[in-house]
């Protein structure tokens, strides 16, 4: 069972995302390959390596080779900058998420953490945050 103070929800529950216009893609290209110049020019995308992989969230428009690719994805952003010593944003968005059976993609930058969906569950997602006191923007 999750408890969080009476504060941290009240500040949770003000939170607002806002739905970006963009639908992304997900690639998973190996560990060992260069960054393609054409993702460095994108106007937004999230790259993470492991030791294993390197994983490369670009929007749609923009085609790479990649080992893997996953389309048609949309992404919400908690509106921010978001302090590091608040607790709980991404794992209050994501269980309520996860209760309207909406997979999700998480990335977090230093300033704010972006929740990507499937394009045809962002109706869904949307009524999900919304029933549970977030304000959504941009749908």
């Amino acid at each position: 069972m999750l408890f969080i103070s009476m504060e941290s929800y009240r500040t949770m529950a003000q939170l607002t995302l806002q739905v970006l216009n963009e639908q992304f893609s997900i690639h998973s290209l190996p560990v060992k390959s260069d960054i393609p110049a054409k993702v460095l020019a994108s106007p937004i995308f999230f790259i993470g390596k492991t030791h294993d992989e390197i994983s490369i969230v670009l929007p749609d428009s923009v085609k790479i080779d990649s080992e893997e690719c996953d389309s048609n994805w949309r992404a919400l952003e908690v509106i921010g900058p978001l302090g590091f010593t608040l607790t709980g944003i991404m794992a209050n968005i994501s269980t309520v998420l996860a209760n309207a059976k909406i997979s999700i993609f998480a990335i977090s930058t230093f300033d704010t953490d972006y929740i990507l969906i499937k394009q045809n569950t962002v109706k869904a997602a949307v009524k999900a945050l919304k029933a549970n006191d977030y304000h959504v923007l941009g749908y």
